[in-house]
């Protein structure tokens, strides 16, 4: 009888430390890939230009793992937020040091169990308290793979064709003219008004939709 109860109380230990920390047992994970196919997802983001010189962040089990160092202080990752979603994405040396952190994060606390309110409240909680900063300097990040699938909502993701990301803090559509969407406006911002604020470029000057045609990752 004995040996029962040990493991009973564990799975109570554990269950409890969970909820503590903030971790639930049935949370989303986004699934592995290959170490070689990410990395070819991963550098597909940039441009040939910085491809060969690029750091890349592989996903693993309790978070990303930096896998290859930056020889042009590029690092470039397959950021999957929220379920269905790939974001094969490139950070310049700027981007590097301030916004990839938050994707990093955000990303350990996933495959560490946590609920997406639970993520939200604990970033949003390293930029006010300081242990996130806001880009010093204007920079890129590329997204130029033909597999984007970005978020649209907390339950919705769509493709989006290849475009570039220029950072802009606090920033918002107001203050470009833009729509919020880039339907009529061929630029507009996500994250406007906050630290972590971008202003998207379509490539092609188009919103970067690529239809209900687009095949998935």
């Amino acid at each position: 009888m004995n040996r029962f109860r040990i493991p009973c109380f564990l799975a109570l230990a554990t269950f409890s430390l969970c909820i503590a920390l903030g971790a639930t047992a049935d949370a989303w994970k986004p699934s592995l890939m290959p170490a070689a196919e990410e990395t070819s997802e991963a550098l597909a983001a940039g441009p040939l230009s910085i491809r060969a010189g690029a750091g890349v962040y592989l996903l693993g089990a309790e978070g990303f793992v930096l896998a290859r160092p930056s020889q042009n202080g590029f690092h470039c990752l397959v950021e999957r937020s929220q379920e269905g979603a790939f974001e094969p994405q490139c950070f310049d040396a700027e981007g590097s040091e301030t916004l990839l952190p938050a994707v990093l994060l955000a990303a350990e606390l996933v495959q560490t169990g946590h609920s997406r309110e639970e993520v939200e409240r604990r970033v949003a909680a390293a930029w006010a308290e300081g242990r996130l900063r806001a880009p010093s300097r204007p920079g890129i990040n590329y997204m130029l793979s033909e597999k984007n699938r970005v978020p649209v909502g907390p339950e919705r993701v769509t493709p989006f064709g290849p475009h570039l990301m220029f950072y802009a803090p606090y920033l918002t559509d107001a203050d470009l003219g833009g729509d919020g969407n880039g339907e009529t406006s061929p630029i507009f911002m996500i994250n406007e008004g906050k630290p972590g604020g971008y202003v998207i470029v379509s490539v092609d000057g188009t919103d970067g939709h690529r239809g209900a045609g687009a095949s998935d990752p």
